[in-house]
């Protein structure tokens, strides 16, 4: 599986997908400071699910027009520390994504 972390999620969440095809962050893939429509647009085709802790994408976006899935990390702050743990629910629920889908990790 192809993941992009969202510029919002900690770059130290990357280490929690060992074994996955590919994990890159925004930055890493050279989609920084992009608005979200274009930054949707480049990940269109290149990644199979977009993780992010932005609350407001399932309202700014129509997320069912995209071929990728999307992941809302939903934690008491963006610190590592309060999300890590939620990489290991995602983990167990991977099996729940499906393209222009967003599925809400608390």
């Amino acid at each position: 599986m192809r993941i992009l972390l969202d510029e919002c999620v900690p770059r130290a969440l990357k280490r929690s997908f060992r074994g996955q095809q590919l994990v890159l962050t925004v930055p890493d893939a050279g989609f920084s400071g992009l608005k979200n429509g274009e930054l949707l647009r480049r990940v269109s085709g290149k990644f199979d699910l977009f993780i992010t802790t932005d609350k407001s994408i399932q309202y700014q976006q129509n997320l069912s027009v995209w071929p990728f899935a999307f992941v809302l990390l939903r934690a008491y702050t963006n610190d590592i520390v309060d999300i890590e743990p939620l990489a290991q629910k995602l983990l167990a629920r991977l099996h729940e994504i499906a393209p222009g889908k967003l599925l809400v990790i608390i």
